[in-house]
């Protein structure tokens, strides 16, 4: 059946396409974060053990919500490790880094993900998407926040 939420084909697929990266970036911060859940240690190892399973849980949230804004706009979502390393702006770490690269890593990685969703915004704008830019917004929001509390680790 015909989508028809005043917003043409040709400018769905081109948000969907930001969301995807959006997609691929969120779940690839997903899974760094979880890895070096797992294997963090050293003196922060309860602080940073405890932060970044609430970090992981907040993005497997997040990612659900990605998805379905894509399909809400007719196109699939990426789902695929494939696609995943393919659209994601966020690369894949080598080994096991110590506590405070972790930390800078992971900063990288929420701010990667704020540039991306940041991206989206002026076809969000050009085609008033609001539901987009709200999704949009709030993921800013939490990464802004995430990163600046893992900063905060790294100072003084």
């Amino acid at each position: 059946m015909k989508i028809d939420i005043g917003i043409t084909e040709e400018d769905r697929g081109k948000i969907a396409d930001g969301l995807s990266r959006l997609l691929a970036d969120t779940y690839t911060l997903y899974l760094k974060t979880h890895n070096f859940h797992w294997n963090v240690k050293g003196p922060m190892f309860q602080t940073l053990h405890v932060m970044f399973e609430t970090h992981y849980t907040e993005l497997a949230l997040a990612v659900d919500d990605i998805a379905e804004r894509i399909r809400t706009l007719g196109f699939p979502a990426p789902g695929t490790y494939k696609q995943f390393v393919e659209l994601s702006s966020i690369k894949e770490d080598e080994g096991v880094p110590e506590a405070r690269d972790m930390i800078r890593l992971l900063v990288e990685g929420q701010e990667a993900c704020v540039r991306t969703a940041r991206s989206i915004f002026p076809i969000c704008d050009a085609t008033n998407d609001e539901p987009t830019a709200d999704l949009l917004t709030q993921r800013m929001q939490v990464h802004e926040k995430n990163a600046w509390m893992l900063r905060s680790l790294l100072e003084g």
